[in-house]
Formats: structure tokens, sequence, C-alpha cells
């Protein structure tokens, strides 16, 4: 039985071992033909010696019944939305249901050689497949397209994120359950029949949004706001690394001239064009030379120029006035982004960089002291949190980040998939490298495993604070309706690094105390459980069924 300690907000388990370090000699050199050492980062191979899982399919129902109370709760079909989101919001919703359903599918062909032999899916799974991948056709008309393009890039690109998502499921499902075509009624699995749609609005967007690169301040690097003063932010340049790859990667070309002229001709070809790898490559340099990064390591907010005051005055032109904030999603989209870059070049670098990143992530969170209440950065024993979460105070944009980072870390660790097999194995596109690419990713795997336990503690974390309706909360490890003393001593001491400012959430305190000697239920306070909150526990539980269900994780 899950227990909660009076002296953390963090569920209490055994201490486990630590992540150590990643030492400069790791096994990882530059260049694409460096070898990716299987122990660099972990000086004690026993780390997950004590991890123990539930059942995969304790999981998948938790997993399944988030999903189900999101869009429930959530999700209004005849308005193609979710009517309590913003803009962007909305989007990254749209992410968390098509991913959801990759992993689900997979999870059912894990046994089948998709190359061969597809796989066969029951009526039940193909009835939840198709249900939730029809709210999501309807949302393509439901999404407040028009509006988007007229906001910030960062907005534009989270856009690009979940289109190019929905044609990666299109594609897995198809390879998985459907012959190509399929022998008895030569056709693909209905929902490719969206293909065209979802790929001409990510590249609409995209193209809108690499407008956003700028070198005439700071050599380069994306401007997150074209209304605004001059900001050069993390968030805005990682989106642009992870959908100028994913672009490369997945994007299977645009026949669509208008929003509402129809192609119905099959078009299973990825163009891989390399003006959207070299701008995947050049960003990425430009953020790894551009020093973003405050306490811990971690990914600071974005850069101000120093006496800006218009175009013909552009003060230093510099990036020289650095907002120390931390959030965790800052921490998280650039993962699916290096992952995609070693696809794209078979530079392990890319893979290295991705995996200090996410140790630099467990350690700001507390991780391996899962009894300590102190605050870390990004959080207190081992469970990921945003400054803001135990304060009340997280807006609609905070209560989003942490379902962020998940599922970018998801995407870093996942397995290959067979469109991405077929990509390596074209002698034409694959870099020259030492070593062969599928030993390469194994022993990425093998690091990815070491995340296991402290996904799991997250996981659990998320799911106690579920209340009767099944809705989570966003300060995770707070069981729903437990208020104790040391909470209300805890509340409030997660503090910002010196000199940050937190400009996307509230400036605001609420009261915690316990009123008539019932408990208060700490995360009604504030906004209270939203549709984003919601997404933070389906990412999260989607990230524990990809480590329960894939033999090189588990």
């Amino acid at each position: 039985m899950l227990s909660f300690s009076p002296l953390t907000n963090a569920l209490a388990y055994a201490p486990q071992k630590p992540l150590t370090e990643i030492q400069p000699d790791d096994g990882l050199h530059s260049g694409a033909q460096s070898g990716l050492s299987v122990e660099a980062g972990l000086k004690d191979s026993n780390a997950t010696e004590l991890w123990s899982w539930s059942p995969p399919v304790e999981t998948l129902q938790d997993l399944l019944g988030a999903l189900r109370d999101m869009q429930d709760h959530y999700f209004v079909l005849w308005m193609g939305t979710w009517p309590t989101s913003i803009d962007w919001t909305a989007a990254v919703l749209g992410t968390h249901v098509v991913a959801t359903l990759s992993s689900y599918t997979s999870s059912l062909s894990s046994d089948a050689d998709a190359e061969q032999s597809p796989k066969p899916i029951s009526l039940a799974a193909e009835n939840t497949v198709n249900t939730y991948f029809s709210q999501m056709a309807t949302f393509y008309f439901g999404e407040n397209a028009f509006s988007l393009r007229n906001q910030a890039y960062d907005d534009m690109l989270w856009v690009v994120l979940d289109w190019l998502e929905n044609v990666k499921f299109q594609d897995l499902h198809t390879d998985l359950h459907y012959s190509s075509p399929n022998s008895t009624s030569k056709q693909d699995w209905y929902g490719t029949q969206f293909r065209h749609s979802a790929a001409h609005r990510a590249r609409v967007f995209y193209e809108l949004a690499s407008a956003g690169w700028d070198k005439s301040l700071c050599g380069g690097g994306m401007i997150w706001n074209p209304t605004l003063i001059p900001y050069k932010n993390a968030i805005t340049n990682e989106l642009y690394i992870s959908a100028s790859i994913a672009m490369y990667l997945y994007f299977p070309g645009d026949p669509i001239d208008s929003p509402f002229i129809a192609n119905s001709q099959s078009n299973r070809t990825y163009p891989h064009n390399p003006t959207h790898l070299k701008a995947a490559v050049d960003a990425y340099a430009w953020l790894k030379k551009s020093n973003m990064t405050g306490a811990g390591g971690l990914y600071a907010d974005g850069f101000h120029i120093s006496g800006w005051q218009s175009s013909s005055n552009p003060g230093s032109k510099k990036c020289d006035e650095l907002n120390k904030m931390v959030y965790t999603y800052n921490q998280g989209v650039v993962l699916s982004g290096l992952r995609g870059l070693w696809l794209g070049t078979g530079n392990q670098d890319y893979l290295r960089d991705g995996h200090e990143l996410v140790h630099k992530v467990l350690r700001a969170t507390g991780w391996p002291q899962t009894k300590s209440n102190k605050w870390a950065g990004l959080g207190r024993g081992g469970v990921l949190e945003e400054a803001c979460d135990s304060h009340a105070s997280c807006s609609q944009n905070g209560q989003t980040f942490k379902g962020i980072l998940f599922h970018h870390l998801t995407e870093f660790c996942r397995p290959l998939r067979p469109q991405e097999e077929r990509f390596l194995a074209d002698g034409k596109r694959q870099p020259i490298a030492d070593e062969e690419w599928d030993e390469v990713y194994a022993r990425h795997l093998i690091r990815c495993r070491a995340y296991g336990p402290w996904v799991e503690h997250n996981a659990r974390a998320a799911l106690v604070t579920r209340d009767d309706d099944g809705k989570f909360g966003t300060w995770w490890g707070v069981p729903f309706r437990q208020s104790t003393s040391a909470l209300e001593e805890t509340m409030s001491s997660s503090s910002l690094p010196a000199g940050a400012v937190d400009y996307r959430n509230f400036d605001v305190t609420f009261d915690a105390s316990i009123m008539d000697g019932v408990p208060r239920d700490f995360n009604d306070r504030g906004r209270g459980r939203t549709v984003e909150t919601q997404s933070g526990g389906v990412a999260v539980l989607r990230a524990l069924f990809q480590w329960q269900t894939t033999a090189a994780l588990s």
C-alpha cells in the first residue's frame, strides 16, 4: 500500500543508489564515429537492483483511465477541442493523446515482426484507438489555427510537434497492424486519410515559426515573440530544434494547396529535406554555446539584450542578461530533438548530451534521497515539481510543464520504430560511422534503463493526487485529502534561483490552513485540478508504461 511520510511531500521508498556525475572520460568523444559507453554516467552498475515494478497491466489500466477521464471531463466533441485549455496547451494535449495511442498500439504488437507480418488487433483495442484518434481528427477543425498564426513562435512550434506526432502514429499503427495495403481490403488503416491534413498544418506552422531565427542579435537563435522586446529563450529554441529534426525525419510531404483540398493518393515517402536537418544542427549548436544555463547546470529561461531600445538602436546586440528562472519543461523538450539529431547524423554526442541533461534533472529533484523534503531546485524527495506547485500559484502554463518533460523523456528513451529502422538501414542516408546503429542504440537504451526507478517514483507520486473523479493534482506526492503539519511547513519552502523572475506564474499565495478540523486537499488550491494537470498524469503514466513494457528498459 502506498503511504505518505509526514516528513516529506514525496512517497517514501528505500534509498536508491545514486546516478553519479558523468565524468569527462566516459567513453564519449566528439564526432560521429565515437563510442557510446554502456557505463557512462553510472559508477555503480547495480544502481537499479532495488527496482520493483508494479504490474504493467495495472499501469495500462491507470493510463487508459487517466486518458478517458481527461477526454470525458474536458474534451467537447462537437467543438473539437478542450474548451478550458488555451491555444498552446491544446496543442500539447493533442500530442499527449496521440502519443498515448502510440504506446498503446506498440504494446499490442510487442511480439510481432511488423516488417514481415503485421499483427491483427482485437476489435476492442481497435475501438479504443479509433475513438481517441477520431477525437483528434475533430481537433484539426476545432484548433484555433488562425489565431495561432499570429501568436508567439513557441506557440506555433507546439502545433508543429502535435501534428507530426499524429503523422508518426498513423505510420506506426499501420506498420504494426495493417498490410501495406491490406491483402483483403486493399486499403490502409482508415486514419491515414488524415495524413495530408496533419502534414499540411505542421508545414504551415513550421514555415511561419522559422521566421523567428535571427542572426542580428546574439549571432543566432530564435526570438520568442516578434511583437515584444527581443527575448531569446530556452523553450522557443528547444522547440525549434525538436520541430526541425522532426520535420526532417517524419514529414511525409504536403500536396495540399489549401487546408480544404483533399488528395487521397497514398504517399509513403519521406523527403528528408536537408534544410530541416541543417536548421536543427545549427540551432542546437547555438543553444549549446549560448551559456543559457543556471543553477545545477539546468537550462535557465532565456536572454534579454542589454540596452536594446529598437531595431535601429539594438544596444549590446549580445545575449548578456539572463533570467535564471528554471522550469521543468525547459529541461525536456530538447531531449526528443537530441534523439532525432542522432538519427539524422549518427553523431553520438547528441545522445551523450541528452543523458547529461537527464542526470541533472534527477539530481535537481533530490533523487535518490526519497525521504527528504528539502527543495533541490526542481523538486524534493525525487519527485519532479515546479516552484509554483506547493504555493498553489501555478498559471495554466505552469500546470502544463511537468507533463511536457515526461513526454520528451519518453521520446528520448523509446525503442526505434519500423519507419526509423528503414531510414537507418537506407545506405544512401546512413551517416558514416565505425559502429552499427543498432549497437549504439542498444547501449543508449541500457543507459535509459537506469531512469526507470525515478520514472516509477514520479508516476506513483502523481497517482496519489487523484480525486474521486480520477482527476490528477498538480503537486505530485500529496495524497488526496491528506494534510499534515509537515506539509504546511513544506508548502512555502520551494524557492526561486537568485535573480530569477517567474513571469510564467502568478505572484500570489493561497491560505493552506485546515478549516473546521477538516483536512483540505492541497491540490484544490489555486487553479485546482484542470485539463493541464490531468495531462501531466497521462504523460508520466505513459512513461512508466513504456519502461515496463520495453525489454531493453525493464
